[in-house]
């Protein structure tokens, strides 16, 4: 059994190969477990899906971290956050019987940022990144190496929460990295709706 304080929903693949991608899914601010699995149905059956619910609240509000204020990041709570859901994933790759090498997180506003935690502090977890509106989390103080993995960033031209020059940041620091980054601006503010990609292609 599991043991984890993490409330969270699994959807396995519908298939039998135990071959298939697992899309991590990580919700903004005031979202929960259940506001990206909609997407089960959009990317189709052949894909494992995970998705924790944020340990931390702010102003009653679901989220992974702590914020001190707008763009502003507790640093010391966002590397203990950042661990235990590593830790978790991790623990459930056994339980759920995941390949973390096939392993995607998809994060959205506080969920990407934490999903670009992951991918710059402990990317032994996760490899792949679909972020959509997310910000630099942290500056490392060394590279990760990078190559091999990829990221897909997707940000909104208006976004009056997440500064252009800040999105670019994190995608010349993956870039740096050696990831494969891809980088798509949109006509819109800060709404995830318009920014999801069709399909996470990462084979």
């Amino acid at each position: 059994m599991l043991n984890t304080d993490h409330i969270h929903q699994f959807i396995p693949a519908q298939d039998a190969t135990g071959n298939a991608f697992t899309i991590l899914l990580l919700h903004g601010t005031g979202g929960d477990e259940n506001s990206f699995i909609g997407l089960s149905e959009r990317f189709g059956p052949g894909f494992n899906y995970l998705s924790p619910r944020g340990q931390m609240l702010e102003n009653g509000m679901p989220c992974f971290f702590r914020r001190l204020a707008e763009g502003v990041f507790d640093q010391e709570d966002l590397m203990a956050r950042t661990g235990l859901l590593a830790s978790f994933i991790f623990e459930s790759s056994k339980h759920y019987s995941f390949d973390l090498k096939k392993l995607v997180a998809l994060g959205y506003s506080n969920g990407a940022n934490m999903a670009a935690s992951l991918m710059l502090g402990r990317h032994d977890v996760i490899k792949h990144a679909i972020l959509l509106h997310a910000m630099l989390p942290f500056m490392p103080s060394e590279l990760p190496d990078l190559h091999g993995s990829k990221v897909l960033m997707t940000a909104g031209e208006d976004d009056p929460v997440v500064p252009a020059s800040n999105t670019s940041a994190l995608a010349d620091l993956f870039n740096q990295a050696g990831a494969q980054v891809e980088l798509f601006w949109h006509q819109s503010d800060h709404d995830r709706r318009r920014n999801i990609p069709r399909k996470p292609v990462f084979e």
